[in-house]
């Protein structure tokens, strides 16, 4: 018996030798692995940037070993490639990381929040979608302030310049999508709009689409009107004439929105979700401004 128990408690041993072993072995691999269908994540950075920029900019996009991601510039000429109204001789600082995956979506990070001061995640989600990106994780960063307009430039190159060839996207659809950033940034600017109402819009408008198949510039219109009247967004003539182009060139080029219909609507759910919070927090604070203005007044009738 006690011969047994001996086996037993040796052979114990030996198997825990080896698992221990292994574990060691597995957390002393630090290694990136590299997705071999899709390639190494493509890191782009602005043409402008100094190289101690450069260097902020792949620390704060996590790049390590420059081995490990595959690097692209974004120049003023890629600008006008791909925004055919922008000026050549722009300065392109906003840069970005994209890593493709299988599933999950488009995801949007801005690692440097305080420096991308008009485009937000949401609105890079927004475009990348009209674009026909799908399935990726997007970082953007800048080292100073900027407005992060090239950002959606330099993610247009990765696409088009990955050495995996089917990754390049429709310039019409890029195009398109571009000038909804811009759009979406200038109506953000509008007394009584905020960056969360206008992806809100942006992104119903979209649904709704999806949801109608409009086959007529008057479609286009009814649905951006009847949008705008559910918010409760009034803008002028001018403004939704934007809307009414940018929507209409969508439905020309035909675009499936159909196909990403799940993430539209968990955008439009997380953007209400915010909005509200936003005005719930304002009426607190309004109604704890109220509060002390009536103690205030109180006494101050007291001496009157």
């Amino acid at each position: 018996m006690l011969k047994r128990l001996g086996l037993i408690w040796f052979i114990a041993m030996i198997a825990l030798g080896f698992s221990m072993n292994g574990v060691a072995k597995a957390s002393g691999d630090n290694s990136t692995v590299i997705d071999e269908k899709y390639g190494k994540p493509i890191v782009v950075t602005g043409a402008a940037l100094s190289a101690s920029q450069k260097a902020e900019v792949e620390k704060e996009l996590g790049v390590d070993d420059a081995n490990n991601v595959e690097e692209i510039t974004v120049t003023g000429d890629d600008l006008v490639h791909y925004i055919p109204d922008g000026n050549r001789n722009s300065n392109m600082y906003s840069s970005a990381k994209i890593t493709r995956t299988d599933s999950g979506g488009v995801q949007v990070n801005i690692v440097t929040p305080e420096n991308i001061t008009e485009v937000t995640a949401d609105m890079y989600k927004n475009a990348l979608l009209t674009a026909g990106i799908k399935n990726a994780e997007v970082e953007v960063a800048s080292p100073l302030k900027v407005t992060g307009h090239s950002a959606l430039v330099g993610i247009y190159k990765a696409y088009d310049d990955s050495s995996k060839s089917g990754d390049k996207l429709d310039s019409d659809r890029t195009e398109v999508a571009s000038q909804e950033l811009s759009v979406a940034t200038d109506l953000a600017k509008k007394e009584g709009l905020s960056n969360d109402k206008v992806t809100q819009l942006l992104t119903e408008i979209k649904q709704e689409i999806a949801d109608q198949h409009p086959a007529t510039k008057e479609d286009i219109e009814k649905i951006v009107d009847d949008k705008l009247k559910d918010l409760n967004i009034n803008l002028s003539d001018s403004d939704r004439q934007l809307l009414y182009d940018l929507f209409d060139q969508m439905r020309k080029l035909n675009i499936n929105f159909g196909s990403v219909k799940s993430e539209l609507s968990s955008l439009s759910d997380k953007l209400s979700d915010k909005i509200n919070k936003a005005a719930g927090d304002k009426d607190f604070w309004q109604s704890v401004k109220d509060f002390f203005q009536n103690i205030f007044d109180a006494i101050r009738g007291l001496f009157q």
